[in-house]
């Protein structure tokens, strides 16, 4: 994948004009909102980023390893449903992330917590299954 080709978050820009920047470069980390970040994150399933998902993870709820990337797995697009910004540090997404994986069909719908730190950086801290 190149990063000119188009970002895996559905967006219509330039993976590098898109969630690229977050994951490298002058923004790095440095999503404006939850919205932003949760397609970022996306985006590095995608890209199989797991150092970026490991570092965008709220301390409280990340895990000790990065997330294992399953042999096979092609994530075919993601919707976001819903962008609520609770407060000026509180914020949650609801989306639906497809994917294939030997042949057959999965469907992730998830409503996420987001929360900024003090520093300005917004993480993801955990979700609910719909």
């Amino acid at each position: 994948m190149s990063t000119n080709d188009p970002c895996p978050c559905g967006r219509p820009e330039a993976y590098a004009h898109c969630c690229g920047r977050y994951h490298a470069g002058p923004l790095h980390l440095q999503a404006p909102d939850a919205e932003a970040l949760m397609r970022s994150r996306y985006s590095a399933f995608v890209r199989q980023l797991g150092e970026y998902l490991q570092q965008t993870w709220h301390p409280s709820t990340r895990p000790a390893e990065p997330p294992h990337f399953e042999p096979g797995l092609r994530w075919l697009g993601l919707e976001v449903k819903r962008h609520q910004r609770i407060d000026d540090d509180h914020a949650v997404v609801e989306f639906v992330a497809r994917s294939k994986l030997g042949g057959r069909a999965h469907r992730l719908h998830e409503t996420s917590r987001f929360v900024r730190d003090d520093g300005g950086r917004w993480h993801y801290v955990d979700g609910d299954l719909a």
